[in-house]
């Protein structure tokens, strides 16, 4: 049972099997009907099961997180959205990682056999072992910031969200996100004509660091209305910013890329110029601040009630 939404941190610190997400989907469920909220549970494809609030045929807004757990990873999955060298860098260095450091058994294999064979299938079943551990290996106990901090953000709104303003706002808790996005490619596809216009604010990763920005997808960037309405939501907070990333190179991989008109929102640490995610995926995923969520939630009711203020955009 949960009395406010950080209590997540503590009742539900994994949400990886079947039987630790039905009972946080329950938590979920019973804390929302306290505030007058009436949530229902959407299946999808793989078995993924998404938490809806709300209308989603007749919202103007979703403000979207996920709540599965990721799978610990030896490495940390540093993401750089802002800087394309670093990022393709990086992923180029994972990749090289994943082939070459499965060569090592199938090398040792194929000497010790005498076969070249032997060793390339031996290589080629690590390599497949890798990517199943990335997917769906062992939970990572520590994911505060992913993605506990979204789903305690999306909470926060949702309770402190004036009623009148509630019709236009549809929350969503995404399942199988780190599977392949595969809870928001189900949502999206049993809603997708009402999705087709909807603004979709998707909270990963805001607990940890002080330079919060919103990556809009490409078609968003088109729109220069809805665009430049996101702008309601920045400012600046003591150290901490919140800003919109529209020039420039920009890439956030989350929940909202499967959407026309989707933002990606997250924490962001600095170095020099370079804005990063890192620590997540592993055990070092301990920070939650909650001055991140205040922001956010703040910031967003702000702009959802300037938004329905001034009619649909």
């Amino acid at each position: 049972m949960l009395t406010r939404p950080m209590d997540i941190l503590s009742a539900f610190p994994v949400r990886k099997s079947k039987r630790q997400k039905q009972a946080f989907r329950d938590a979920v469920q019973s804390y929302l009907k306290q505030f007058g909220y009436s949530p229902t549970v959407e299946g999808g494809s793989l078995g993924c099961r998404n938490v809806v609030v709300g209308d989603p045929e007749t919202a103007q807004y979703l403000i979207t997180a996920h709540y599965d757990t990721c799978a610990r990873l030896p490495i940390p999955n540093l993401i750089t959205p802002c800087n394309f060298w670093a990022f393709i860098g990086y992923q180029l260095v994972v990749v090289l990682l994943m082939l070459f450091v499965p060569a090592i058994p199938g090398a040792l294999a194929g000497l010790l056999a005498g076969s070249f064979d032997v060793g390339y299938y031996v290589w080629f079943l690590c390599v497949w072992v890798l990517i199943a551990l990335m997917l769906i290996g062992p939970a990572n106990k520590h994911n505060a910031n992913d993605n506990t901090s979204g789903v305690v953000t999306v909470l926060e709104i949702a309770r402190t969200l004036p009623e009148s303003q509630r019709g236009k706002v549809c929350f969503v808790l995404f399942d199988l996100e780190e599977a392949g996005l595969i809870g928001s490619a189900a949502y999206r596809k049993a809603h997708k004509k009402a999705s087709d216009g909807q603004l979709v604010l998707n909270l990963d990763c805001v607990g940890d660091g002080d330079h919060i920005r919103f990556f809009p997808t490409k078609k968003l960037k088109k729109d220069r209305k809805k665009l430049t309405s996101l702008y309601k939501a920045c400012g600046y907070f003591g150290k901490k910013d919140v800003l919109v990333q529209e020039k420039g190179f920009s890439v956030y991989p989350s929940d909202q890329a499967n959407f026309p008109y989707g933002v990606g929102i997250c924490a962001l640490r600095k170095k020099g110029k370079t804005l990063y995610l890192s620590r997540i995926h592993t055990p070092k995923d301990t920070v939650l601040e909650e001055t991140n969520v205040n922001i956010l939630r703040a910031a967003l009711i702000t702009f959802i009630t300037c938004g329905a203020a001034q009619g649909n955009l």
